[in-house]
């Protein structure tokens, strides 16, 4: 006898799915990291916040996509081009976090925009895509180990991707945004020392990893 599904049932299993991929997403965002510590201090300052968080989600969707589509076992394949990809952003991140440790002994020059508008805007992108794309854990994380667990849903691996990239845009988005709540408490320049403080230990200890395990 041929099983008869509802409708019902149909999209039980599709909500399921999407939110199983929703909270793997999560999972693997929501992290100290130098794309997140990053994103928080450009909410805090209220600078290009936009398109750092469209950045980072697109970029995340982008990944995922790749990953369901079975992209991971070429990236595995390649452990030339991800050793390399290691290198430049060690090395970026440690550049990255020893200009936010000069700004420890410069708490002021935290305080005012660098810049023009136009001008800010364009080195948060810039550092933005840089972080992102040359972070070979992304590679691993997002596109092999998500792409992996996707590929056991069959038939539903894009839905479960699909929760796995709302994921990523909801939490890039309410750190985004949400970093401005923070404001009252960092209008002092030793809370800014504080957080370029954090913000440089976590790039330079990151950079070093990246360097050491490529």
């Amino acid at each position: 006898m041929i099983p008869v599904f509802s409708s019902v049932d149909v999209m039980s299993t599709a909500l399921a799915t999407a939110a199983a991929g929703f909270g793997t997403g999560l999972s693997l965002i929501v992290a100290i990291g130098a794309q997140n510590a990053f994103v928080l201090r450009q909410g805090i300052r209220r600078d290009a916040v936009l398109a750092v968080v469209g950045i980072c989600a697109l970029s995340d969707a982008a990944l995922i996509t790749l990953g369901v589509a079975g992209v991971g076992a070429v990236v595995v394949a390649w452990p030339g081009v991800l050793t390399a990809v290691g290198w430049i952003g060690g090395a970026f991140l440690i550049c990255y976090g020893t200009l936010a440790a000069r700004r420890v002994f410069r708490p002021a020059g935290a305080l005012r925009a660098d810049g023009d508008a136009a001008g800010s805007r364009r080195r948060a992108v810039l550092t933005c895509l840089a972080m992102t794309w040359l972070n070979p854990h992304v590679y691993l994380d997002t596109v092999f180990l998500l792409g992996s667990i996707a590929a056991d849903r069959g038939e539903l691996r894009w839905t479960f991707g699909l929760g796995a990239a709302l994921a990523s845009l909801c939490w890039f988005a309410a750190l985004g945004f949400g970093a401005r709540l923070l404001g009252p408490y960092l209008s002092r320049p030793v809370a800014w020392r504080i957080l370029d403080g954090l913000v440089a230990a976590t790039m330079l200890v990151l950079g070093m990893s990246l360097i050491l395990g490529s």
